[in-house]
């Protein structure tokens, strides 16, 4: 296995999300970030393109590599787990470009 490999199985692996402005819920998941930026591009979209972990979710995986620890009564409940985000990579983009 060469070295890049290597880095590149650290931790989950991972899917790139978008998400529209003002959209309820995210229009497209991408297995990767040019994918994403590509179909942004095609439909001239604004909104967020964000990375997540697959197949965990966002609050365990912070917990679990101690980038978040809970110390207030409500981390951990569910509104908290719900609206918990990840804190991984996001482009921000307007009418299919990155701002």
């Amino acid at each position: 296995m060469r070295e890049d490999d290597a880095e590149a199985e650290v931790g989950p692996p991972t899917v790139w999300v978008f998400h529209g402005e003002k959209a309820r819920f995210a229009s497209g998941v991408f297995k990767d970030r040019g994918t994403a930026l590509q179909w942004v591009e095609l439909h001239r979209l604004t909104g967020i393109v964000t990375e997540y972990p697959l197949g965990v979710g966002c609050y365990d995986l912070a917990v679990a590599e101690d980038l978040f620890r809970p110390s207030k009564p409500h981390h951990g409940t569910p509104v908290h787990v719900a609206g918990f985000s990840p804190s991984g990579h996001h482009i921000h983009v307007q009418d299919g470009n990155p701002a």
